[in-house]
């Protein structure tokens, strides 16, 4: 693995080779491969639980429309194309149908780690694959279940056995949610008060393994048990500490389960049928592809984002190794056609790093300006003021602040602003100020405040994250575009922000005031008592920034109770 990362593979590639090697099909060192891979599969609902764990549940809700919506687009749709292929190759139509929709399904765990490990999982592109990838993973459910009615010998379905099905899997999720919400929390803090770090360490990993085993039992993905626990967790006050924890154990079950994939593929195979094998390779991946830059362009993303979801989500997932094994008990197909289509599936897990790692090193060429440099990354100021974003906002914060003759180090991603600035004589370091790396770099651990004045909604986010994860004692403010963009960082824990238009508005409405002829002192006075009255509405409004109804009742009552303040103070005879 390290070899593989050194030679710009990824880790992902590096497990794989590692697993090809040891398998039995390498030297032959595990022979038990499905053993491996049933423990392994642990690692992913360690990896759900995580990305739970940073998923607040409000941001949850807002991506429903992506999750239904392009996640049941590109299940139906995919599975639908790729079922007609097989159906005209001649595969018998119930097998088609289970391999077309089982190829649909993408693999979690390798888009997942593929994306984090290139700090993709944020962008927009990034957001919408794991949207698919959850939709894929509530999929699977239903799919399992219509498997062995598909067989030859199959009977037909028992509807209250169904119905049956379906209540305990809803009775499972409902009796996650509330002891998730409540009693866990209440156990997590009496854990804490006893200061024993293993103890907490073992709370977690309970925590994780009760719920997965709990999903199992009623026939639901324990990764997707995993990550309803983590999201009901992920606004608790353990969230870190529980993240912190499990990491560890994550990477190396993660790891071991990239490895079975690779001891899974049949080598003999592929090597007594290599055009047939490849072609099936380059097909899947291509249709996939095809079919995702498709949903990419009609979710309104741009080409490469559209680009960067095509060859990220190619791929087959680690579901279809259990679907095809239920198909070959129920007789929907056979040994040979599981055993082929599982080698296609893990070989194209291996083969979508080296187009991933492609299309970066493509949308890198494309980003960089000739003779544009590298981030900088020796940064010899020490100074207690950190400014992310150098344009009209914090350039003016910078000013003041130099006027008073206090240092701070200004961060700039824009090359073209920082040399329109160091022109006119400021001191400006070129750099992604949302990178980990570069905030040690400006020596984060040293200051005291950190200004984040980035004119780039998400960018500006990921800084706030990841200055309130890794440098907890700094104070940030924080510079928002609007009140939407107020709450997300009041989300992460930042209470002193600034949106950007705010005090301006309030200028230009003091001085129409005065122009109206009702006296400096009045306007004033009107205008400090809608500052006031504004602040506390944004304050009391952040619990219930994503129920538009709720908002819009809100807004409603704080204009009335605005008008009241203005009569009180009429009535007070406020000059």
């Amino acid at each position: 693995m390290p070899i593989a990362k050194r030679l710009g593979l990824g880790s992902v590639l590096g497990y794989l080779l590692a697993g090809i090697a040891l398998g039995p099909w390498g030297i032959g060192l595990v022979d038990e491969v499905e053993s491996v891979l049933h423990f392994a599969e642990f690692g992913v609902v360690l990896l759900l639980f995580v990305i739970g764990l940073e998923m607040q549940p409000a941001r949850l809700w807002t991506m429903r429309q992506a999750v239904f919506g392009a996640g049941a687009a590109q299940v139906l749709g995919t599975g639908a194309v790729l079922a007609g292929i097989a159906a005209g190759f001649g595969l018998p139509l119930a097998a088609a149908i289970v391999a077309g929709l089982s190829l649909a399904l993408s693999s979690t765990a390798f888009a997942v780690q593929t994306l984090a490990e290139k700090n993709q999982l944020a962008t927009r592109y990034g957001r919408t694959a794991f949207a698919i990838l959850l939709f894929q993973d509530l999929a699977a459910v239903p799919l399992l279940v219509i498997v062995p009615f598909l067989g030859s010998g199959a009977v037909a379905a028992d509807g209250g056995e169904t119905l049956l099905a379906i209540a305990r899997a809803v009775g499972a999720v409902v009796v996650t949610a509330v002891v998730g919400r409540y009693l866990l929390r209440y156990a997590l803090r009496i854990v804490a008060k006893s200061g024993v770090t293993e103890v907490f360490t073992a709370a977690a990993l309970l925590t994780v393994v009760v719920t997965a085993l709990l999903m199992e039992h009623v026939g639901l993905s324990m990764a997707l048990g995993a990550f309803l626990a983590g999201v009901l967790l992920a606004d608790s006050e353990y969230r870190h500490e529980l993240e912190a924890d499990i990491e560890p154990f994550k990477g190396l079950l993660l790891g071991l389960f990239f490895m079975a994939v690779g001891m899974s593929i049949n080598l003999g195979l592929v090597r007594a049928q290599p055009l047939e094998t490849a072609g099936l390779v380059i097909g899947l991946l291509a249709i996939k592809g095809l079919a995702l830059y498709v949903l990419g362009r009609a979710s309104k993303l741009d080409t490469w984002p559209s680009l960067g979801l095509a060859t990220a989500l190619p791929q087959g997932g680690e579901f279809a190794f259990i679907v095809f094994g239920v198909a070959v008990g129920a007789g929907v197909m056979g040994d040979g056609e599981r055993d082929l289509l599982v080698a296609v599936v893990g070989l194209s897990m291996a083969v979508t790093p080296l187009i991933f790692g492609l299309y970066l090193r493509a949308l890198g060429r494309r980003q960089k300006a000739p003779g544009e440099a590298p981030y900088d990354r020796v940064i010899q100021d020490e100074n207690q003021i950190i400014i992310a974003g150098f344009g009209r906002f914090g350039q003016m914060v910078g000013r003041t602040l130099a006027g008073m003759k206090i240092g701070f180090t200004a961060l700039e991603i824009s090359p073209d602003q920082v040399d329109f600035v160091k022109r006119y004589g400021s001191k400006v370091y070129y750099g992604d100020a949302s990178r980990l790396d570069l905030l040690r770099a400006a020596k984060a651990d040293q200051a005291r405040i950190c200004v984040i004045a980035i004119d780039d909604v998400e960018a500006s986010l990921r800084m706030a994250e990841t200055v309130r994860r890794h440098f907890p004692h700094l104070i940030v403010l924080a510079r928002a575009r609007n009140r939407q963009h107020a709450y997300r960082f009041m989300d992460l824990g930042v209470t002193e922000v600034f949106r950007e238009t705010f005090a301006s508005s309030l200028e230009m409405a003091e001085a129409a005031l005065r122009d109206l002829g009702l006296g400096e002192s009045r306007a004033r006075t009107i205008v400090q008592r809608f500052r006031e009255h504004d602040e506390r509405r944004l304050l009391a409004a952040h619990a219930h920034h994503t129920d538009e109804d709720k908002m819009i009742d809100m807004a409603k009552q704080a204009a009335r109770e605005l008008r009241e303040l203005y009569e009180q103070d009429a009535r007070g005879g406020v000059d």
